[in-house]
């Protein structure tokens, strides 16, 4: 059985043990290091002295050494791949044709936009001086990331901060560190510097630690708003910058108009991808009156077509939850849901091991259920009414998420209204769930604050610096007299 090691500075350090499970047998097929805070201050001191060095190489320095990491990983696509599938369920149909190219996109990217800041042009904006802006790093970032895309999410983190001259300490998810840890070994063997990316692997007590080291100036991270309001809170004390990229709640949006047949692939794609477990997905679905009934029955028959089961079969469209925690979880939902009266539709047959759970469709609950509200994170979906345009955009902005909706409609008025009215930070008309490395990616309310992706995530990064330069060389300036003198002296 491996043993995966913690990568610290150059080091992998094997100290500790926990066993790693199979989301799709429910067996331990391997172990992982069991950190502590005493290893976060050793990586954060690794970090320090490679952050010092990496900072001070000018950026096409940094985008070629990025440039031929992207390549080494790009290299390893398929034992990434298989380890990502392994590890968290997931389909290796998803794995390979999404989860490692697109993180492998993310670090080019990242390592190419470095070359081309963002800002204003050094110029004179007040008489006498010329201004200009310099964008310095942050130093050693803290970085924390969940379960549901382990090597997507420890990227979209580690690929800015590193292009903006940062290094990082990060902590992967517990029960699913191995791509991550895979990704820092790769890093080390394509030549990047030792200490800067340091993965700590192990529970809460790492990553308090990370949140509230002295010598970290940033934190970064993605999972639940819970977490996110605790992180913050550690943080604070010392105004650390955060970033967070929080719960959803994502709403799709179902006008008469519509083409139906589109609505009803696009809501099984945005629904059930990874099983559902993706802060964007279509978990509240609205539609209109006149196509309710026609919606709901397509729907109802391509979710019965979803092939629930091994990720590594060719023909398995989702693989299992991640845990027998969230299994629980959604079970704990769906049974509610039952009991509170509403229809529940079961839509595929599931393997008798492992965390399976097939897709549901809950038919028209309550507003104010807890599965309308709450982040479920699972293969359900619930399906509701509206009539009106604007009783659309009220149900669907009836929640503290924002981080993600859609809206499907062939009115092209309709659709600049309501992708307004809406209040999340990605509106996708006519289609659900696809992001690019140069457009922005975070939520309004509580799914959190920053942006992932795109230069904005860069400018995350960073911190902005106004050089102010006299170039007149008078020793004595104009405006000196509302201090000291009189004026024209």
């Amino acid at each position: 059985m491996t043993h995966y090691p913690m990568i610290i500075g150059g080091d992998r350090v094997t100290t500790g043990s926990e066993d790693v499970i199979n989301p799709a047998t429910g067996k331990v097929f391997a172990t992982v290091a069991l950190g502590t805070a005493a290893d976060v201050d050793r990586a954060v001191t690794a970090a320090k002295a490679a952050q010092s060095e990496w900072g001070a190489l000018s950026y096409g320095e940094r985008s070629l050494a990025l440039m031929k990491f992207a390549d080494a990983l790009e290299a390893h696509t398929e034992e990434l791949a298989n380890l990502e599938s392994l590890n968290a369920g997931k389909t290796t149909k998803l794995t390979f044709n999404s989860d490692i190219p697109v993180s492998v996109d993310n670090v080019r990217y990242f390592a190419s936009v470095v070359r081309r800041q963002e800002g204003i042009a050094g110029s004179e904006y007040l008489g006498g001086y010329t201004s200009f802006l310099r964008r310095e790093p942050i130093g050693v970032v803290g970085a924390i990331t969940p379960w549901n895309y382990p090597m997507m999410m420890a990227v979209w983190k580690i690929a800015p901060a590193l292009a903006a001259g940062n290094a990082v300490v990060l902590k992967p998810a517990p029960n699913t560190p191995l791509t991550t840890i895979r990704f820092a070994e790769i890093a080390l063997e394509a030549g990047l510097p030792a200490g800067l990316i340091n993965i700590v692997t192990g529970s809460v007590e790492v990553g308090e630690a990370i949140c509230s080291h002295p010598d970290i100036g940033m934190i970064s991270f993605t999972g639940s708003t819970r977490t996110g309001k605790r992180i913050a809170e550690l943080a604070s004390p010392m105004i650390k910058r955060v970033t967070l990229e929080l719960g959803g709640k994502a709403p799709f949006l179902v006008f008469a108009d519509a083409d139906i047949e589109a609505a009803a692939h696009g809501a099984l794609i945005g629904a059930y991808t990874n099983s559902g477990q993706d802060c964007t997905a279509a978990t509240r679905i609205y539609v209109q009156d006149e196509v309710y009934d026609a919606f709901l029955e397509r729907f109802t028959e391509l979710s019965k077509q979803v092939v629930v089961g091994d990720p590594f079969d060719a023909g398995t469209d989702i693989g299992p939850l991640s845990s027998q925690t969230q299994l629980n979880k959604v079970k704990g939902y769906v049974e509610e849901a039952k009991q509170q009266g509403v229809e529940v539709i079961t839509c595929s047959e599931v393997p008798s091991e492992g965390f399976f759970f097939p897709p549901t469709i809950l038919v028209d609950p309550p507003q104010d259920a807890p599965c309308v509200c709450d982040e479920i994170f699972g293969p359900v979906p619930t399906v509701k009414r509206f009539s009106t345009e604007e009783e659309a955009i009220q149900l669907a902005n009836d929640t503290p998420y924002g981080l993600a909706a859609s809206v499907w409609t062939l009115n092209v008025q309709c659709a600049m209204r309501v992708s307004a009215a809406l209040q999340f930070g990605t509106i996708w008309v006519n289609d659900h769930l696809p992001l690019v490395s140069e457009l922005p990616h975070g939520g309004f309310k509580q799914s959190g604050v920053g942006k992932d992706l795109s230069h904005y995530a860069l400018e995350e990064y960073t911190i902005v610096k106004h050089v102010m330069i006299d170039i007149t060389g008078d020793q004595r300036k104009d405006w000196h007299f509302v201090t000291f003198g009189k004026e024209g002296e």
